[in-house]
């Protein structure tokens, strides 16, 4: 789910070295609204391009939400066994430090909410979309995608904000920007069912994405990021972008 990505830059001079978290935020959830799995999936990608034999260690303030690491060669096992903190000399050039995961987080930045109701060979379909936790950023990028049943003759679909646009194989992407703090987004309209359907009895998914500009929705936080071995003291910055991974709404 949403995709989250956290940069930490050390620029010296005319050489560099990137860490970039990459997290992805997978949701699904039941037709009934009942939540399957919430979850992210992050990795921490290093660019590095600093002379001679630089050792790096980082460390997180809150280490224990982490599952499922997996590292890369050079990380020293000892030091995270014993005290969680990351120590490597790190490879020139682009490589993955690490892999993780963050299990059962409780809350999603937006909502979406699909009601579809058949009668007597039609099926009437409204979406509504808007903000259920707002991280304190703009919300930006969302996308709301899904596929009508092979039993779906036509369609006409409208919303109150954005573009809706029809795909290949009866496939239909809203695209709404960003969420306006006057109305909150919406899309409805009729499906004809093919002759002889009364009803509608395979129903879509939603294909939800979006990103957020400076936010780290996973909760994990930097501690500190020092480098030894560096001829000079390095700049160290701090940026995040979240992002949807695998993020689906059952109807």
């Amino acid at each position: 789910m949403p995709f989250q990505k956290i940069i930490v830059s050390l620029p010296l001079t005319n050489f560099p070295s990137i860490l970039f978290w990459f997290h992805k935020i997978n949701y699904f959830n039941f037709r009934d609204g009942a939540l399957v799995k919430c979850e992210i999936y992050g990795e921490v990608q290093v660019d590095s391009h600093l002379p001679g034999l630089p050792d790096l260690t980082l460390s997180f303030s809150n280490p224990s939400i982490l599952n499922d690491m997996r590292f890369h060669p050079c990380v020293r096992f000892r030091p995270w066994e014993s005290d969680q903190i990351l120590s490597f000399v790190p490879p020139d050039g682009e490589f993955k430090l690490m892999s993780y995961r963050v299990k059962k987080l409780k809350s999603t930045p937006i909502y979406v909410k699909p009601q579809l109701t058949s009668d007597t060979g039609n099926c009437h379909i409204n979406v509504l979309v808007g903000v259920r936790n707002d991280p304190g950023k703009t919300i930006d990028s969302i996308t709301v995608q899904f596929q009508l049943p092979f039993c779906v003759a036509s369609a006409n679909l409208t919303s109150n904000h954005g573009t809706v646009n029809i795909l290949a194989d009866k496939t239909w992407s809203w695209s709404i920007g960003q969420i306006p703090k006057d109305k909150s987004p919406s899309l409805s309209g009729n499906l004809v069912l093919e002759k002889g359907m009364d009803r509608l009895h395979v129903f879509p998914v939603f294909q939800v994405g979006f990103k957020i500009m400076g936010v780290a929705l996973s909760g994990l936080q930097i501690h500190r990021l020092d480098i030894k071995n560096a001829p000079s003291q390095p700049y160290k910055g701090f940026r995040a972008l979240t992002q949807a991974g695998e993020y689906e709404v059952r109807s």
